[in-house]
């Protein structure tokens, strides 16, 4: 029988090795606490600057006796927000019915003889009726196309189709279809540009997931999210 053979305490991992050190668990405490936060914060800010925004401009529309700081002895915001939903919800009502469409087509009709003010009217009502169209397909889609060269993929959203008179200057015997190309990480700015749509790649998911895809740089995949474990792989 031969002896056996005593490993080489060299070569043996001692548990204690194998532990992170207290340096390291300080740093995954922080970066953990930096990801639920940051969101938290972020979105607080940019929900106050939008609350003061509204309030900013619709209070000063409401008698000074209205106001519930008047009566409180401490400020409340979003009385602004709340008289600006109440408003533009009764502003629909009003729509809605025979009278309110006669006072809004009187309104449009003045602004449509004024020459400036109407192309900015006209252009930014189309602008809101198409994207809050309940039952438009604009930019309810993404794809992929060849951009900037072939071989090359980026995201991009879906338009309409070319119109009638932008169709007939395009080549003929080619469905043309107008997409938006995004940048990141700011997906409001990009590109549109006209391509048949044999080369526009649809994919089956959401404008949402599109946006976050574009807004991460490739990070957050879709329908994923950041999970928090990413964030102890890291360190």
């Amino acid at each position: 029988m031969t002896a056996a053979r005593t490993p080489d305490p060299r070569l043996v991992v001692q548990p204690d090795l194998l532990r992170p050190t207290f340096g390291t668990r300080l740093r995954r405490y922080f970066l953990t606490g930096l990801v639920l936060a940051a969101p938290l914060a972020i979105t607080a800010s940019v929900t106050w600057w939008f609350i003061n925004l509204v309030d900013g401009m619709v209070k000063p529309l409401v008698p000074a006796r209205f106001w519930p700081d008047s009566h409180l002895p401490f400020p409340l915001p979003g009385f602004g927000v709340v008289i600006a939903l109440v408003g533009l919800t009764l502003l629909g009502f009003l729509a809605a019915n025979l009278v309110g469409r006669t006072l809004i087509g009187a309104g449009e009709a003045i602004l449509h003889r004024m020459p400036v003010v109407r192309g900015l009217y006209k252009g930014v009502k189309q602008i809101f009726e198409t994207i809050f169209a309940q039952s438009g397909t604009s930019f309810r889609k993404v794809g992929m196309v060849q951009f900037p060269q072939p071989g090359m993929w980026s995201i991009v959203f879906i338009a309409q189709e070319a119109a009638p008179e932008i169709a007939g200057k395009l080549p003929d015997g080619e469905e043309q279809i107008g997409v938006f190309l995004p940048c990141t990480p700011n997906p409001t700015t990009g590109f549109f540009f006209y391509l048949p749509r044999r080369e526009v790649v649809e994919l089956s998911i959401s404008v949402e997931d599109g946006a976050k895809l574009i807004m991460s740089a490739g990070l957050i995949q879709p329908g994923e999210t950041a999970p928090r474990a990413a964030v102890e792989d890291r360190t």
